[in-house]
């Protein structure tokens, strides 16, 4: 038996690939109408959380953050039954992961943080990412029973909390990237460029390409031997801001790295590589 609590629109989906496979799954939502609206693919919905955890080997929970996840837990606690394993899915602190693991262990459970690179589409289809770290014994238990739920499970190994980490490492790049894209398409309205023309562009030279190559120079601690000096750089952030301006189109997030280039240019790295801008994060 299989408890999922929280059934936003990830755990809805979790919940419904679960029963497909031929889980028998008892479910759990704040909202309670979210829960029973699952009775119909086959999933038990119960108002009170400690009852739908009882009976339960698994418990599967995923909310919104730390304090969800610690008052849901709590709540839970009295339906419990002895042995049963809490998989956490909510993106957390690693802090907050650390405490629940050893929190749980006090109490005779068994904690195990599983955050996610899935959408709703990934859980339903079983697509994506899931990241496990910690007692190793305890993954390899796990892993049989997670795997179906992900396309990938990656083991990121014994450090407790490291999948927390990642995990905001991970949504971390994603907000900035998805940040920049926002200014790209504000600097393309600017210059009256139509979006599909700079995907279109992206299709065949793509940035993204250049990732692993990006991340080698910059922790590679030799700004010397610039492929784009940072004079320049600063200077094509300039021509950025200045067409944006002139078009009235607001940037976000250029204007604040153009600040951060300016500095190092002030401590007389304008004929450097311009990477070296993210040299103080990596020391």
């Amino acid at each position: 038996m299989i408890a999922f609590l929280g059934m936003g629109l990830l755990g809805s989906n979790f919940v419904k690939a679960l029963l497909k496979r031929g889980e028998a799954v008892q479910v759990w939502n704040r909202t309670a109408s979210k829960a029973k609206a699952l009775e119909a693919a086959g999933a038990v919905a119960f108002e009170q959380v400690a009852d739908a955890v009882r009976g339960a080997d698994r418990v599967h929970i995923v909310v919104k953050d730390d304090a969800a996840v610690d008052e849901v837990l709590a709540n839970a606690l009295p339906g419990l039954q002895p042995g049963a394993i809490i998989v956490d899915h909510t993106t957390t602190s690693r802090e907050g992961a650390i405490a629940r693991t050893a929190a749980w262990e006090a109490k005779g459970f068994t904690y195990l943080h599983a955050p996610v690179f899935m959408g709703p589409a990934n859980a339903l289809e079983g697509s994506g990412f899931m990241l496990l770290s910690g007692d190793q014994s305890l993954i390899a238990k796990m892993e049989p029973l997670l795997a179906p739920m992900t396309g990938k499970l990656l083991n990121l190994g014994d450090e407790t909390g490291r999948a927390a980490s990642l995990k905001l490492i991970g949504n971390l790049f994603l907000v900035a990237f998805t940040a920049g894209l926002a200014d790209t398409f504000a600097l393309a309205k600017a210059l009256e460029v139509p979006v599909d023309a700079v995907s279109e562009l992206f299709k065949v030279w793509n940035p993204a390409n250049t990732l692993p190559t990006r991340i080698q120079r910059m922790t590679g601690g030799d700004y010397s031997q610039p492929s784009w000096e940072l004079n320049m750089a600063r200077k094509d952030t300039g021509l950025f801001i200045q067409e944006a301006a002139q078009a009235g189109v607001p940037l976000n997030i250029i204007p604040a790295i153009a600040q951060v280039m300016d500095q190092w240019i002030a401590k007389g790295h304008g004929d450097q590589d311009w990477t070296i801008i993210g040299s103080g994060a990596i020391k």
